[in-house]
């Protein structure tokens, strides 16, 4: 299998959107947070935005349909299993007549 590992700290897995078309694998997300601090004479208000888009061209062995995705520690992992035609086969040994 391939794997994809992507750090994204302070994202949540419901930030993520993951999306495969005509065999391009694109992964995107975006994070919008308000901050407001309010005290007698001051309001104090912070945004911050973070996106981002990554595509990768899949290789026609991997199974598309059987892409796992996971998120933990600020890390997206993706596992991307190949099908059975493209794994490594041990070396035979052919035999003369």
């Amino acid at each position: 299998a391939f794997k994809v590992s992507l750090a994204a700290p302070g994202m949540k897995k419901e930030d993520f959107s993951i999306e495969i078309d005509n065999g391009i694998l694109s992964i995107s997300s975006q994070m919008e947070q308000d901050n407001r601090t309010e005290e007698e004479q001051f309001t104090r208000r912070e945004f911050q935005y973070a996106s981002f888009q990554r595509s990768f061209t899949l290789p026609e062995s991997v199974q598309s349909e059987k892409i796992k995705a996971s998120y933990n520690d600020g890390i997206l992992n993706l596992e991307l299993p190949k099908k059975e035609d493209a794994k490594k086969k041990p070396p035979r040994t052919i035999k003369i007549k």
